[in-house]
């Protein structure tokens, strides 16, 4: 088995520690980004020069550059580049200010956005590479109290499904992981909260009780206009379907293994 070379952002917990634990110890080669790399120190001492440490704010374009160059200086390789930091805000549309909508465009968006151009000089110049971008179930759907998150998460999918088509040719894949609910650190101290505003605080407690109900009367979310974009539309959702489907036993092994 090949040893590969990783560039994971986000890797001081959740997702992003576990798949280096895991590339790590199957013998591959790990470049872990934090904004604190005192909690990489335990992996480090562990596994030694099979892993860079590197100090990253994924918001900032230019140390997004420096760190995959310096990873790939290192290394000598890039073959996996994971898109994996990002957090959790929660607020009402309107609770939501500016500040925080920028934010959480910059880090789960942007900071995903700079990596991937960091990256791909590497990839096409080698022909080959696998880029993961860490989407959620909130990339294809959408629930109240978090449509930050969601567009966040929704323009990521756009963004990634043009990128797959675009470097195709070169060797270069994508893959976006659209997890559910995961015993992470998503909704724990890293998630930011909007200030409340008291008109939704009905809103508030309807939710809480028929959380299963999607829907109300109305005009639709959605209407095609034209035969063209639900075509389009339908033969994209069938793909997805198609691939959930041909895929799921590796994801469900996968899930058994996080649990």
């Amino acid at each position: 088995m090949a040893v590969k070379t990783w560039f994971i952002t986000g890797t001081s917990r959740g997702f992003g520690r576990e798949w280096a634990i895991a590339a790590l110890d199957r013998g591959d080669r790990v470049a872990a980004t934090a904004r604190d790399i005192a909690s990489l120190d335990d992996l480090a001492a562990k596994y030694g020069d099979a892993i860079l440490p590197i100090r990253l704010d994924v918001t900032d374009r230019g140390a997004d550059f420096a760190a995959v160059k310096l990873a790939h200086d290192y290394f000598g390789r890039l073959d996996v580049v994971v898109n994996n930091a990002g957090y959790g805000q929660f607020g009402m549309v309107e609770e939501i200010s500016e500040s925080e909508i920028r934010a959480q465009l910059e880090t789960n968006l942007l900071g995903a956005l700079w990596v991937t151009q960091a990256a791909l000089p590497y990839l096409r110049g080698q022909g080959s590479g696998h880029i993961v971008q860490v989407s959620s179930i909130g990339g294809i759907s959408a629930f109240m109290n978090t449509g930050a998150y969601h567009a966040s998460k929704w323009a990521l999918e756009g963004l990634s499904q043009s990128l797959a088509q675009e470097v195709a040719g070169f060797g270069v894949k994508v893959t976006l992981i659209e997890p559910s609910g995961y015993s992470t650190d998503w909704a724990g101290p890293s998630a930011r909260h909007a200030a409340e505003l008291p008109a939704y605080e009905p809103v508030r407690e309807q939710a809480a009780q028929a959380r299963a109900r999607r829907f109300t009367p109305g005009p639709p979310l959605r209407l095609f206009l034209g035969e063209a974009p639900l075509g389009i539309a339908t033969a994209d959702y069938e793909s997805r379907l198609a691939a959930w489907r041909a895929w799921q036993p590796v994801a469900a092994a996968a899930q058994c293994n996080a649990n």
